[in-house]
């Protein structure tokens, strides 16, 4: 079983921007939105995946990841999964010896920006950068699953 730790954070200002080492673009469907779990194809870059996400409510979540070809996932992404597609660009920042996983939205969630952390422990301790503002973890507004339905656009 595959577990990911991950916390969610929204941004007080830019200045994470001049710390960026790489970004990508990336654009996400859903297959499924059940009360126990997603099916979500991801597309970034030539890299495509499915993954199956358990849809408890926090830090901690079940998640499954499978390469699949990428023709492949730009099909079920136009044919298959629901809409609006989440469409976002993902910069990597390294602050405190961990990588920063910065989300820029576009599309129906323009304006929305979310810092998300992995770790490798629930209860593991990292540096805060300056720049982070408060935690949303355990706020569903913010999981792109919920998006989908209530994009950031309609808040």
């Amino acid at each position: 079983m595959a577990t990911e730790i991950e916390r969610k954070f929204l941004l007080i200002n830019d200045d994470w921007r001049d710390l960026s080492t790489n970004s990508s673009e990336i654009i996400q469907g859903y297959l499924a939105n059940t009360e126990r779990g997603s099916i979500r194809i991801r597309l970034e870059g030539d890299r495509a995946g499915l993954n199956i996400k358990s849809m408890t409510l926090g830090v901690t979540r079940t998640e499954y990841d499978y390469p699949i070809p990428a023709d492949d996932a730009r099909t079920m992404l136009r044919d298959l999964c629901m809409q609006p597609l989440i469409e976002k660009t993902r910069h990597y920042v390294e602050y405190g010896g961990h990588t920063w996983e910065i989300d820029e939205f576009a599309g129906a969630n323009i304006g929305l920006v979310v810092a998300e952390l992995e770790l490798s422990d629930h209860d593991e301790s990292f540096p805060h950068p300056p720049w982070l503002g408060e935690e949303v973890s355990h706020d569903p507004r913010y999981y792109n699953v919920c998006l989908v339905e209530h994009p950031f656009s309609d808040w």
